[in-house]
């Protein structure tokens, strides 16, 4: 009786183990799906298709502004070649729930001089439903000393 109960123990103590593991992997992961999110963002940017950037920034479409910042932003930020992320610092550290950020990025496209901008970052949900990563706003290019500003 008392191995039956030892060995119930130890199953329900693996149980728990796997699931807060299972719990704080999705937590781990936005952060590189935030990753992903902004460098295709940025690379759409670099050939110029102002389309293809409305289309990950979320509503862009409804919104006069965010169209034009956009059409203004590719026309402007047109790069050739390969686009290399040199430093990204993310909108949120570590959080379970949802969070509303700014991430700075820093990013070349062949040989060009380096270009910085801020994305305005919702990361939306929770652990247990799974989050997401929703680009809401991208800046026009700062200085590579500034910070990003409160509003653009």
């Amino acid at each position: 009786m008392r191995r039956a109960y030892l060995l119930l123990l130890i199953t329900l103590g693996a149980l728990v183990f796997l699931a807060i593991s299972a719990l704080l992997a999705r937590v781990f992961s936005v952060d590189g799906a935030e990753r992903s999110a902004i460098t295709a963002l940025v690379q759409a940017e670099a050939r110029g298709d102002a389309a293809g950037m409305r289309a990950r920034i979320e509503g862009c479409d409804a919104s006069a502004f965010c169209r034009a910042r956009v059409a203004q932003d590719a026309s402007a930020l047109t790069r050739s070649g390969t686009v290399s992320i040199l430093q990204l610092n993310p909108s949120a550290g570590f959080s379970l729930g949802s969070t509303l950020g700014v991430a700075r990025v820093a990013w070349r496209a062949g040989t060009s001089l380096p270009v910085v901008q801020c994305v305005r970052v919702r990361r939306a949900g929770n652990a247990l439903s799974g989050l997401r990563v929703e680009l809401l706003e991208i800046s026009p290019r700062i200085k590579t000393s500034a910070d990003c500003p409160s509003r653009f």
